[in-house]
């Protein structure tokens, strides 16, 4: 299972939250961004349940206010290096 998650956190959080969150090994890209949203991440897990599991974790954590989930269709679309 695969999908993307963008994150709104507490002003000044964004750079320890990137540090934190790159110890989590089904997080397989993580970026600061500009915009409405503060950080994106992409998961990868085997685990049915596994992307659950993760945005659970996110939501519970104390800097991050908001996150909005985009799980991936397979199928459709993938790496430029794969097409």
């Amino acid at each position: 299972m695969q999908a993307y998650v963008l994150i709104n956190c507490n002003t000044g959080s964004e750079t320890t939250l990137i540090s934190e969150l790159k110890e989590l090994p089904e997080i397989i890209e993580i970026n600061g961004v500009w915009g409405k949203y503060d950080i994106f991440i992409k998961i990868s897990t085997a685990d049915p349940n596994g992307v659950e599991q993760i945005v659970k974790r996110l939501r519970n954590h104390p800097d991050i206010v908001d996150t909005y989930t985009m799980h991936v269709l397979y199928g459709q679309g993938g790496t430029i290096d794969n097409e």
